[in-house]
This record gives C-alpha cells, sequence and structure tokens, in this order.
C-alpha cells in the first residue's frame, strides 16, 4: 500500500490517513521478482493513487540504479479512474530500483476551485489571498532564475484580486503551469511501501535470430567430427541467412560408460561419438573443450570470428555429468546413490538415461556443488561467452537459479540466460522471474489459430509480459512436429514467419532451413538419424532450401523497428481460420507492420482482413499504401477491411509495411 509521513498536527503514536497507493504495476508478485526491460526502452509504471476528499493529488515515479545513492523523479499523470501513469527510461545494462510516491497539492487544488469560483462569478478576495500564501509557499524551494517570476506572479495576483477575468487568465498561464509542476506543494507526502527491482538488459535479450548446431556436423569428412576451424568457415553462410546467434550444443568430452549409439541406441559401439549431454571424461568436465573440436585456443578463435561477423556465440549449458566425469570420483557426495551405494543413472519414465548422473542439488555438501555450477558460467564468460542456453533448469531447484543468475549478473549484467524447460506453465514462469532472460515456449505445439491467438495473447498481453520473453524455436534437436513432417517446405515457411514475427526473439535447429522432417517413426517427434548420437555431413546446398526465404525474413525484421519489440503484438480479425492476421507498431506509429499466415501447407486460402486504422492514425476514407515486403509488391488499399490471397506453393505469407 502506502506510507504517510507524520505532520506535526500529529497525536502521538496516530498513523495518519493518507493517500493510498495501489495495484502498481509492473509488480511482479507483490515484489518478491524483479520485471525486465531493455536499455533504452521507455518503462510504463501505472497505479491506483486516491485519498478520501476531492484535493488534487500529485504522484512521480521515483528510480535509480541499484549502486546509485540519490533517486531521479518522473511524473505521473491521473488517467482515468484513479488509475495513474508515467514513465521512466533505465539507461544502463544493469539493476535498477524504482517506487511511487504521492501527495495533495494545495496550490493545484487552489487554482482548480478558484477558476470554478471566477467563472461563478463568486467573490475571490479571501482566496486570492489564501492562494498568495501557497505561491509564497512555493517560491521557498524556487531557484534564484525562477524567484523574479514569482513575485511578479504575487504582485499580479493581488492586483487582479477584484478582476476574475484576469485571476483567470493568470492561473491558466503557461508559465505559472510549469512553475508549479516545477515546484510542486507536497502535503501528506506518501511512499509506496515496496521498492520494486528492475532487471536493465541489452538489446539482445529482446531481439535476436539463434542459430542452434552441433559443432561436430559441421565438415565433410564422413564418420568423422569436425573441428571449430569447420565450424569457422560455416560463418559466412550463416551470417548471409541473417542470423545473430550462433547457439553450439555441448563442445565438452564426453563419456565412455553406456554411450549411447545411433537413433539412442543402447551399448554402442566404441567409436561411436555419444551424446553431448553425457558430459566428461578422463579428458575433463565442464570447463573443457572435446579434443575432436579442437583446443581452447581454437574456441577462443571461433568466438572471436563469430564477433568480427556481427554475431554471439551461445553455450548450452547442461548442469548432469556422464559416469566419467571427474566429478564423480571427485565429489561423489555430489550425486543421488541407490542403497546399494552406487550412484543412479537419470530417468524419466519411462525414458531412461544411462549415460547420464544428475546431481544432487540439495546434497549435504550442496554450496559447494553451487558454487562448483557458478565457477562453470564464469569460466565461459572469461572466454568470451555471454548468452547460455541452459538444459533442463526445472529439474535443479527453483532458488539455485535465482542465486546463480542474480550473483553472475550482479559482476556481468551483460550475460543472458535462456531456460529451456518445456514443463509445466507455472514452473516455466516461476523460472523467468527467478532470472531466466528468455524462456522457450509451447509454440512448437501451438499450429491453430484459435491456440495462437490465445497463448501469444497471454504472453505479450498479461502481466506475463513484465518478466517473461518467449524465445520461439521452430523446432530443436529433440521436437520435429508433426507439421513440419507432413506439410513439406510450405510448413517450414509458415512457422519460420510466425515464430520471426509474433515474437522478436525466434531460432531454428540447423538442417530447418534444408526442410529436413524425416521422423524416428510416423508417430515421434524425434529425428532418424540425429545428429544427437552420431556424426553427421550436411549438404547445406541441397536442392528445395529455404536460405535465401530464411535471409529474407530476418532482413525484414532487422529493418522495421517494430519487429524487434516483443510486447506490442496486436491480433486483427480476420474470419477465414486458416488465416491468422497480426500486428506490431512502433510506439510512435513510426513503423506498422502486419503479418497474414496461411496456416494451411496444402491449400490456397483467401479472406477479408480488418485492420484498426484508427490505431495507425488513418481515417476510413484515406487510401493508403501496404507494401509486402516478402515479394516487394504494393497495393492501394482503402478503408479497415482488405481482401488478401495465400498460395503455399508461392509464399504463405504477407508481411506488409503499412505507409499513410
Amino acid at each position: 500500500m502506502a506510507k504517510t509521513r507524520k505532520s506535526a498536527q500529529s497525536g502521538a503514536g496516530e498513523e495518519m490517513d493518507g493517500i493510498v497507493i495501489e495495484k502498481v504495476s509492473p509488480e511482479v508478485d507483490g515484489g518478491k521478482f524483479p520485471a525486465k526491460c531493455i536499455v533504452g526502452e521507455m518503462v510504463t509504471v501505472e497505479a491506483d493513487i486516491f485519498k478520501d476528499g476531492h484535493d488534487v493529488l500529485g504522484a512521480c515515479i521515483k528510480f535509480k540504479k541499484k549502486s546509485d545513492e540519490g533517486w531521479d523523479e518522473s511524473p505521473m499523470t491521473f488517467f482515468d479512474n484513479d488509475r495513474w501513469r508515467g514513465t521512466f527510461v533505465p539507461q544502463a545494462n544493469t539493476r535498477y530500483l524504482y517506487t511511487l510516491e504521492a501527495w495533495m497539492d494545495r496550490l493545484l487544488t487552489w487554482c482548480r476551485d478558484t477558476e470554478k469560483k471566477c467563472l461563478g462569478k463568486v467573490d475571490i478576495k479571501s482566496d486570492i489571498l489564501e492562494g498568495i500564501g501557497f505561491v509564497k509557499a512555493m517560491a521557498k524551494s524556487a531557484s534564484e532564475g525562477d524567484k523574479p517570476k514569482i513575485d511578479l506572479l504575487i504582485k499580479n495576483l493581488k492586483l487582479a484580486q477584484d478582476q476574475p477575468e484576469k485571476v483567470l487568465a493568470l492561473i491558466r498561464d503557461q508559465n505559472f503551469l510549469k512553475l508549479m509542476a516545477k515546484y510542486p506543494l507536497k502535503e501528506h507526502l506518501t511512499a509506496y511501501d515496496k521498492t520494486l527491482e528492475m532487471v536493465v538488459d541489452r538489446s539482445c535479450a529482446e531481439f535476436g535470430a539463434w542459430y542452434e548446431l552441433f559443432p561436430r556436423s559441421q565438415g565433410k569428412i564422413p564418420n568423422k567430427s569436425a573441428t571449430f576451424k569447420d565450424c569457422i568457415a560455416r560463418i559466412p553462410d550463416i551470417k548471409k541467412m541473417g542470423f545473430d546467434i550462433i547457439y553450439l550444443t555441448p563442445i565438452h568430452p564426453i563419456g565412455l560408460t553406456n554411450r549411447k549409439g545411433p537413433n539412442n541406441t543402447l551399448n554402442a559401439d566404441r567409436n561411436a561419438p555419444g551424446s553431448p549431454w553425457a558430459i566428461g571424461s578422463e579428458l575433463g568436465g565442464h570447463k573443457a573443450i572435446h579434443p575432436e573440436l579442437g583446443t581452447m585456443k581454437d574456441f577462443e578463435d571461433y568466438v572471436r570470428a563469430a564477433r568480427e561477423n556481427g554475431m554471439e556465440i551461445a553455450l548450452d549449458i547442461a548442469f548432469q555429468c556422464s559416469p566419467d566425469h571427474p566429478y564423480a570420483k571427485e565429489h561423489p557426495e555430489w550425486f543421488y546413490h541407490l542403497p546399494d551405494g552406487t550412484i543412479r543413472y537419470a530417468e524419466n519414465p519411462p525414458k531412461k538415461y544411462e549415460d547420464i548422473y544428475p546431481l544432487d542439488f540439495n546434497c549435504a555438501d550442496r554450496q559447494a556443488l553451487w558454487d562448483e555450477m557458478k565457477s562453470i558460467i564464469v569460466f565461459w564468460i572469461e572466454k568470451g561467452v555471454k548468452i547460455f542456453r541452459v538444459d533442463n533448469p526445472h529439474t535443479k531447484p527453483l532458488s539455485f537459479w535465482k542465486w546463480l543468475i542474480d550473483g553472475v549478473q550482479k559482476d556481468h549484467p551483460e550475460t543472458i540466460f535462456f531456460a529451456e524447460a518445456f514443463t509445466r506453465p507455472k514452473v516455466m514462469k516461476y523460472l523467468a522471474k527467478s532470472g531466466f532472460t528468455q524462456s522457450y515456449t509451447y509454440f512448437t505445439w501451438r499450429n491453430a489459430k484459435a491456440e495462437l491467438r490465445q497463448y501469444f495473447e497471454e504472453l505479450t498481453q498479461t502481466d506475463m509480459k513484465d518478466y517473461y520473453r518467449g524465445n520461439l524455436f521452430a523446432n530443436t534437436p529433440d521436437i520435429l512436429h508433426e507439421f513440419l513432417q507432413t506439410g513439406g517446405r510450405p510448413a517450414f515457411q509458415i512457422r519460420l514467419v510466425l515464430a520471426a514475427t509474433l515474437s522478436s526473439s525466434y531460432g531454428i535447429y540447423s538442417g530447418f532451413e534444408l526442410c529436413e522432417n524425416k521422423a524416428k517413426a510416423p508417430a515421434s517427434e524425434e529425428y532418424l538419424d540425429s545428429e544427437k548420437y552420431q556424426y553427421k555431413v550436411w549438404d547445406w546446398n541441397r536442392a528445395d532450401h529455404i536460405k535465401e526465404f530464411i535471409a529474407k525474413v530476418n532482413q525484414i525484421r532487422a529493418s522495421n523497428p517494430a519487429l524487434q519489440l516483443y510486447k506490442n503484438l496486436e491480433f486483427h480479425h480476420s474470419s477465414n481460420e486458416a488465416i491468422l492476421c497480426y500486428g506490431k507498431r512502433t510506439r510512435d506509429n513510426g513503423n506498422m507492420v502486419v503479418v497474414t499466415v496461411n496456416l494451411d501447407p496444402f491449400r490456397v486460402q483467401e479472406d477479408q482482413i480488418c485492420l484498426p486504422l484508427w490505431k495507425f492514425g488513418i481515417e476510413d476514407w484515406q487510401t493508403y499504401q501496404v507494401h509486402d515486403l516478402l515479394n516487394n509488391k504494393k497495393y492501394s488499399w482503402k478503408g479497415p477491411s482488405n481482401y488478401v490471397r495465400l498460395d503455399p506453393q508461392v509464399t504463405p505469407a504477407h508481411i506488409f509495411l503499412i505507409k499513410k
């Protein structure tokens, strides 16, 4: 709620009835967790602010860097039904604090009441004397440069006390209004009883195109691991498609015990490369490089080459171990044990992961274990990595992630953590609240119009937007959805456009650009001959690829600021259940994009879409231009309702730039 500072007239031990401040937004779980924004983003803060009676109130946002001593202020304004709104703009990639203050403004109250009396031709001599007293009180806090202006105002009020029309002119004068805003008379000053926190991330936390790959599959020699030098050779091709972030599956030594073979078979041949997520061998653990990939210097050269091409490297962090990991011998107390004393391997019934030991994050030596996990992150930060995709974070204590992310970002605020948690919705939300910068979503399994709209309105238009940033991966090494398996090339184009325009952050797993859709079994989402368990050589230019289409979509994203924002998604009306229509606009309508997607990969679909032109600043009678950025065609439209036709065999979507 709020705390009111006591005045000299208050009785001993008496708490004054003050101004109510409640229902503050953004405020995540009552202030338990920080909200999120981006450096330079205009943060809008709202609250219900009111008190008894009819006094005019004032309010402001107080904000500062967490490390600063003093506070900055930004005014709030009343806009509806005791709801107030204000903004502030964090300028640094760090943690901020913010809170609210409200007060009764005697001078503003006097101005409002005096104006009414002047218009009602009521005697105002006494009111003028009262007002002069308030103006004199305002002068006490005024600068030397403003005091002459206030003195002149007092003089003019005295001269005008018998002339209501002159008094009206004085209290409506813009210079007087500016002085009152600059030096408000704050009585019954009330502070919100919570100081809230804001994580201010760099722009990459909101906008980016991710490309996931297995480093060992970037070469050209069958049955042999590629190296980081081979990965460097692939950078131009990935850059040409327009990606910002190259996300690597684990790069560490892989254990031999219970190593998995092709298609996840047990008792693999010793020459099988195994799953990269079975981390650790006698060659090292989470701070080591698999020797087949190269040396640490080779990795650092790869990070540098990506940076020189305007991209960043993201690492997969999987806090789990192969039975051969050095931790298993050096710290057996960090693992779960069976009654016979052996270490328990991982399982998610009916699935079994005999090549992995899960860590016990609540073991007796948990602080040493937690410190070691944090040191892994810091180790790779020192090697130039600032982005981490975290494998299965929902299988570790939620409190651990808040501790780790808070600790890392205290010294390295530029660090981005991406939660791979395909689990229950409330757990996914809690992980985001606990600090994860971005999160996977259920996008892969949302293919129908109604479920897409419902889900993305929840992500971007409810309070989830204050703490949860959904990164839309169109596929992953674990998920080849039936839509992609059966829909052919159009299905890949449809899902790419949806992922790239519904969210400001999206990704694909390599092979998507080749429309790779061979499943292990008809009812399975597993890839056939998955590179999770074997080396693979890809023909990156094989027939029917969609690399140019991906490059075009990414170029459109890079050229349109509206598509680089996460919270500005708006759905528009369309009657056809196979056509989804939505848009994004910048705050000033300087960039307006409308997307229509045919969700049917097999058939031509057509519809009349209806746009809210009043939001675009366009009158219903005006003609406006729509420029399809995918095919570079331009159309003149008039009125809110217009015809679209989408052939999935040609291009299953329009990305329209709207121009007045």
